[in-house]
Parts: C-alpha cells; structure tokens; sequence
C-alpha cells in the first residue's frame, strides 16, 4: 500500500511537471511567432508578393515614353517589367517625375 501511494505520488508530480513544460514551450512558440510576424522579414516578405503581384494588370505593349503613359502606376510597371523604356532619364527608379509630380 505504500509503495502504491509513492508510485501515485511520483505519477502525479511527472504529470505535473509534463503539462508545465508543455505550458512552457507552447508560450514560448507563440512569442516567437508573434515576433516573426512583426519582423522586418515578414514585411520584406509581403513587399515582394507585391511586386510579383501587381494589382493591375498592365501588359508590355511596346510604349516607352511618359506621354504614352495614363498613371504613375502604370510608367512604374513598364519600368520595373517591360524592355527599352524611356521614362526615367536619371535613372533613380521613378519614372516620369515632370508629368506626375514626383
């Protein structure tokens, strides 16, 4: 009978301790997480599913020139995806700064 009440005892204390560690680790898990999240990865991340995936769709049609172009959406796609443009004379990545103020 004492021995059943030690193994009961013993069996209760690892019961314990199992679900403290467990508590443990599953916060720790969700802080980082958390962390990973709000990182500056996630948010490079997300600026280049933008990029790979531009909200309109503009297609390559062989313009080049700021005056053939309707938005600065759009002389920014051309920039970035088509060949031979001719939108940005300084070559500092924004296209047509005259027309649209930029």
């Amino acid at each position: 009978m004492k021995n059943l009440l030690i193994l009961i005892v013993i069996c209760g204390a690892a019961w314990q301790f199992y679900f403290k560690d467990s508590a443990l680790v599953e916060t720790t898990h969700k802080k980082a997480v958390s962390e990973f999240s709000n990182s500056d990865a996630m948010k490079t991340l997300a600026q280049a599913k933008e990029i790979a995936n531009p909200k309109v769709t503009y297609q390559c049609d062989g313009r080049q020139h700021c005056s053939q172009m309707t938005s600065y959406e759009e002389a920014k796609y051309f920039i970035r995806y088509c060949p031979n443009t001719k939108m940005d004379g300084d070559g500092d990545g924004i296209p047509c700064e005259r027309q649209f103020n930029k």
